[in-house]
């Protein structure tokens, strides 16, 4: 296995642990400051005084992380002084890294398939819908073993 190989499969393994654990983690309808100061009690003039700034400070700012305006630079300053550590992450919709390029591999094999059938179809050679199914199977698995990078370039 080559280094680049080595180093995509660690990234892959991160990114898949994080999704994992964080699998069932929602944004509290109210923002997560506005959630961690009232589980733990502290008042906004508290939390503001933690930060030696105004009240209307600390409304603005959990206002701004409900309508997502908040920089991550400002959330990490709350979560400080909540005592708190702030974590951001991307992670894939409930599966894998490995699922989501198999995913993209299928619908471009698809897509592949279903033009060349078309133009098959011109000539009277069209493929039955297993043989397009088992052609879809063939190309994606193809895709898979180059592993291109060019795959991500459609929409």
């Amino acid at each position: 296995m080559s280094i680049k190989k080595i180093v995509i499969a660690q990234y892959r393994a991160i990114v898949d642990r994080v999704a994992k654990d964080m699998r069932d983690v929602t944004v509290p309808k109210e923002g997560w400051i506005k959630t961690v100061r009232k589980a733990l009690n502290m008042s906004v003039t508290q939390l503001a005084n933690r930060l030696e700034v105004t009240r209307a400070n600390v409304y603005k700012v959990e206002k701004a992380e409900q309508s997502g305006s908040v920089t991550l630079k400002k959330m990490e300053q709350m979560a400080k002084a909540l005592e708190c550590r702030f974590i951001y992450a991307i992670v894939p919709y409930g599966h894998t890294i490995d699922s989501m390029i198999e995913n993209k591999a299928k619908r471009i094999a698809a897509e592949i398939v279903k033009k060349t059938n078309e133009h098959m179809a011109l000539e009277a050679q069209s493929l039955s819908m297993e043989q397009i199914d088992f052609e879809v199977d063939r190309v994606a698995q193809e895709i898979l073993r180059d592993r291109p990078s060019g795959i991500w370039n459609e929409k």
